[in-house]
């Protein structure tokens, strides 16, 4: 294998590639990124046996071939090398050393076979369809800060996506929860995603392929299988195995008789939570909300560091009620509010409460309350 590639191409490649390389591997040949030459370009490969990704980038391939070197530390070294040049990739003999040269810089890797390499994104898909960029990443960004954490529900470790119907439309729905929290997103049902299955896509696959969207103008091509999901985003091909467990009944959790309903200024409601929750205890971080009126007043009290009260104005002087909230899970969904105005759904002060974008139902966030 011998070929030569501008640094510039293949800084981008690697940096995409080499973040599903787990720091620690028990099993070498996962630490490392398959390189693939062929005629006019060169594809890069990695994976942890639950994701792969796997890019293609232009290439003056002067002997075609294919080998694995050490992720991070060619990323590390490429990251190193002066902007605007290019680098010389070079496998001879037995294949068990490759050298890269870039200027003055000579480098030499040792190598695994390919064979050892393991292949997660062969096989054909059942179920494919494509989705604008754009909405995926409001698909994403609308519901994964709602993932549980908790390894003990792993099947709330990741996004339920599904087809739905909502008012005898069809829709793509993206579902998250931890327990306290629930965020459901949705959007018009693409083209031939009907006959879907409900999968969960896990965590360290929703992180991986915003950090892919942030720079696709296009469609993201979608393809799905019993146990995986493929997404496709320019040249950039991802695979990954889904959860395989079974996601709560969420509709059970979306009160529908909340019928006290107030509307408030998301920006100025979004900023006096966070500056009220300064005083709010590290262990509740909880902020109480009193509305009367027309006015709702925000406070929080901690034995160590004293108290802070907050009043904005609301438009409904037909509310009154007490209910406390985690500050940082509110905000969370506050900062999720594009437009001016907040719609908030409440029952009392101690049930579950929905909050919504006043000119945008396509995304619905429900909040368990906090005793205070």
């Amino acid at each position: 294998m011998k070929l030569t590639i501008s640094r510039a191409d293949l800084m981008r490649a690697l940096s995409h590639v080499q973040s599903v390389v787990e720091r620690r591997n028990t099993i070498p040949i996962l630490s490392n990124v398959r390189l693939q030459a062929k005629e006019g370009s060169l594809s890069l490969s990695a994976t942890d046996m639950d994701l792969e990704i796997n890019e293609t980038v232009p290439a003056t391939v002067q002997t075609v071939g294919a080998t694995t070197a050490p992720a991070h530390t060619l990323h590390d070294i490429v990251r190193k090398l002066p902007e605007g040049g290019n680098v010389e990739m070079i496998l001879e003999g037995a294949g068990a050393m490759m050298t890269v040269k870039s200027g003055r810089s000579t480098f030499k890797l040792s190598c695994l076979p390919v064979s050892d390499f393991p292949e997660l994104g062969k096989g054909e898909m059942d179920v494919n369809f494509s989705v604008p960029a754009s909405s995926m990443r409001d698909l994403i960004d609308k519901s994964r800060f709602a993932m549980s954490a908790d390894e003990t529900r792993y099947y709330l470790n990741g996004i339920y996506v599904h087809a739905a119907k909502h008012n005898g439309v069809d829709v793509l729905r993206a579902v998250a929860t931890d327990g306290h929290r629930l965020a459901r997103f949705q959007m018009p049902l693409p083209e031939g995603a009907s006959k879907m299955p409900g999968v969960i896509i896990p965590r360290k696959t929703v992180g991986e392929l915003r950090k892919l969207l942030e720079e696709a103008a296009d469609n993201v091509k979608i393809g799905l299988s019993e146990n995986k999901i493929r997404f496709a985003v320019d040249h950039i091909e991802m695979t990954s195995k889904l959860i395989d467990g079974t996601f709560p009944d969420y509709e059970k959790v979306i009160p529908n008789d909340n019928n006290q309903l107030i509307e408030v200024d998301s920006k100025a409601f979004s900023q006096a939570i966070d500056r009220v929750s300064t005083i709010s205890s590290e262990k509740t971080r909880a902020v109480k909300i009193a509305i009367n009126g027309k006015g709702m007043t925000l406070s929080a009290q901690s034995p160590d560091s004293g108290s802070a009260t907050e009043e904005i104005e609301i438009n409904n002087d037909n509310v009154a009620l007490e209910i406390g909230f985690n500050s940082r899970y509110l905000l969370d969904i506050t900062q999720q509010i594009d437009t001016q105005s907040c719609r908030m759904a409440l029952a009392d002060g101690t049930g579950p409460t929905i909050i919504q974008d006043s000119s945008d139902e396509s995304a619905l966030y429900v909040l368990m309350p906090l005793r205070v």
